[in-house]
């Protein structure tokens, strides 16, 4: 009988990161946690240090002893994308800690969710305080669309639809643009959220203490005034997005697969991000948004729209083995439900 053998997967975000060690049977064998993995905000030294923490951790909890290393570890971590800082958090690894892993298999965040609930390839679309949509074919070979942060993108994501929100505001006081519907709602949350009085005080939170991820959190009051209070300009704003998030899948639609446009249930899309909790006010945005612009883009027939279940750190895992040649019997079903599918007539 051939010996049992352990990778490991991490998914590792901006500010949390998750381990899981899966056995050559796919048996999970453990989980981990720890903090931020994304060697842009904390450095090599700290990423490399953190890793080993997690794999420690979970070795210990899975039984393994810490100094036999993993068959193949896989790191899906934010800031992950280029070959450069690729190579210096392997080769930081192999260096400080020789004992964690045979193998590595570095890459972007958003490949782990794919390879966590799709066999052969497709795509995800992520609508978080940022956004960003990748594709992978079945040959290994991927597209991009967005990911280039606030200042350049986030078309869709929490951020943005927060932005869109107060800038109706903003144009509306100054009659500079008529908004598309009444702004009383929009400017009573704004005012309350940031706890300022008038738009002169937001001038604090949009310039000299500008924070990301606290302007976007906006967003949950716009949320809840499309959702809850039935407000026409928040689902005007959601709309949008969903117009925009569609238009992502409508950009790489040329670069798809027919194997993935052909397969049951069309083109599977895995969704990560809390603004896809809204997808009711989204929704027929979202479908106008994948219809073909021009003759460059290619006409989807089918999309069928998936929801995680299981941490991205299983497809890390997975992709670990696929990049030693080996193949892990992950449980495709049972890592995503599907939460919404169309055909187009």
């Amino acid at each position: 009988m051939a010996e049992v053998e352990y990778f490991g997967g991490i998914e590792g975000g901006a500010t949390h990161s998750k381990m899981v060690i899966l056995s050559s049977k796919g048996d999970i064998m453990a989980w981990s946690e720890g903090p931020s993995t994304n060697h842009w905000l904390i450095g090599v030294d700290q990423c490399v240090t953190t890793i080993n923490d997690m794999v420690v951790d979970a070795k210990k909890q899975a039984g393994i002893p810490a100094d036999k290393p993993l068959k193949a570890l896989g790191l899906s971590l934010s800031g992950g994308e280029k070959e450069e800082g690729q190579k210096q958090v392997i080769d930081g690894m192999r260096t400080k800690f020789p004992n964690v892993s045979e193998n590595y298999k570095m890459c972007t965040d958003t490949f782990g969710a794919i390879a966590t609930a799709c066999e052969y390839g497709g795509m995800v679309l992520i609508a978080g305080t940022g956004s960003n949509c990748q594709l992978i074919n079945p040959d290994g070979e991927t597209h991009g669309c967005g990911g280039w942060g606030h200042m350049m993108g986030d078309e869709g994501a929490a951020y943005w639809i927060a932005h869109k929100a107060v800038k109706y505001v903003f144009d509306a006081d100054d009659n500079f643009q008529d908004p598309p519907s009444d702004t009383s709602y929009l400017k009573l949350a704004m005012y309350e959220y940031f706890k300022v009085n008038d738009r002169i005080g937001l001038l604090d939170h949009l310039y000299r203490n500008f924070d990301k991820s606290k302007f976007a959190g906006f967003c949950k009051l716009v949320a809840q005034g499309a959702n809850e209070k039935g407000d026409k300009l928040c689902q005007i704003v959601f709309t949008q997005a969903g117009e925009t998030l569609g238009r992502h899948i409508c950009a790489l639609s040329s670069k798809i697969d027919k194997s993935l446009l052909e397969g049951e249930g069309g083109l599977q899309v895995v969704c990560v991000g809390s603004v896809w909790k809204s997808w009711d006010v989204l929704r027929e945005g979202f479908l106008r948004g994948m219809l073909p612009r021009n003759d460059r883009d290619v006409a989807i027939k089918t999309i069928t729209l998936l929801e995680l279940k299981q941490s991205c750190a299983i497809g890390a895992a997975n992709l670990g083995a696929r990049s030693i040649g080996m193949k892990l019997p992950v449980k495709y079903a049972e890592n995503a439900s599907v939460f919404f599918s169309h055909t187009f007539s």
